[in-house]
């Protein structure tokens, strides 16, 4: 509470600053000042803005866990001078919603894309995973920056054409031909952010969804689901573990463990950017690549 009375200080500030400047709308040069909570989807909005938009990506560290983070000082006042937030809802990023309401600005767009598919809190927040709500954000942020900034409509028009044609074509791609040659082969992944992509490569997660949710969320797996997984690993029932690295509890290490042992190959997905240097699209087509050659073995 101490911090975030702290932080409601900081934003005040930045905004009676940002009010007195003329800068709670473009930026230098006209461009629209955009935060993502996520560098999944500050990704995404800088290839779509190009030269019109800054992007300021808030958890970009592929160390840092999106659900607990902390915002700072810095990451107020990207807020409170921002003319459009991106945050991925649904419970994941709370703390997005309490910067936003800290320190209202006129005419500011919120794209939460929890509201935005449908997933309420409680649901599964990881849409990035899923290819469908992708590209329904990407045509979001492309009507969002024409809203802002209508002169330049036909812009932002073009470069979500040629992201779309051309930037996402291998991603397209990759996940068409996973889903056309394994289509139906049971896998098992740590938790539930796997789960929209491996409804979406129509793979057959076998991992008990209570389990999946418990990990995501950081409580305890019950004893019943475990050895669930124990079983399926024990039989080789599942093709292929998928292992989110940036959350991995004793659970999860010791059945990514056992599935090495019984040499059902192991593959990993991570929340964020990783590299963080890496575009959107290079980093779920590495991941994407590297599923497909588990399948093949």
């Amino acid at each position: 509470m101490r911090r975030y009375l702290l932080l409601l200080v900081s934003l005040l500030a930045a905004g009676l600053l940002a009010a007195a400047a003329g800068h709670a709308g473009p930026s230098g040069g006209g461009r629209i000042r955009v935060v993502a909570a996520e560098n999944v989807w500050g990704s995404i909005a800088a290839q779509l803005g190009g030269a019109r938009v800054d992007v300021t990506s808030v958890v970009a560290n592929p160390a840092t866990d999106p659900h607990d983070y902390e915002p700072s000082a810095v990451d107020a006042r990207a807020f409170a001078e921002a003319k459009m937030v991106i945050a991925s809802g649904a419970g994941y990023d709370p703390w997005a919603a309490k910067l936003v309401a800290a320190n209202p600005v006129g005419g500011r767009v919120v794209l939460d894309v929890g509201d935005l598919v449908g997933t309420k809190a409680g649901g599964n927040p990881h849409s990035w995973y899923s290819p469908r709500d992708v590209h329904r954000v990407i045509a979001a942020i492309a009507s969002d920056y024409a809203k802002l900034d209508p002169k330049d409509a036909a812009y932002f028009r073009a470069r979500k054409a040629a992201f779309e044609r051309h930037g996402l074509a291998l991603y397209d791609a990759v996940i068409a031909r996973i889903e056309r040659r394994y289509h139906g082969v049971a896998v098992g992944a740590s938790e539930s952010i796997f789960t929209p992509l491996a409804q979406a490569l129509g793979l057959k997660l076998v991992t008990p969804p209570s389990f999946l949710k418990a990990i995501s969320e950081g409580t305890e797996p019950t004893a019943a689901d475990t050895a669930t997984i124990d079983r399926q690993i024990a039989k080789r029932q599942i093709a292929v573990w998928i292992l989110n690295s940036q959350n991995s509890t004793p659970d999860v290490a010791r059945l990514t463990e056992a599935a090495r042992k019984r040499h059902i190959p192991v593959t990993t997905i991570t929340e964020t950017l990783t590299p963080a240097s890496a575009s959107f699209q290079q980093w779920q087509v590495r991941q994407l690549l590297a599923l497909e050659e588990a399948l093949r073995r």
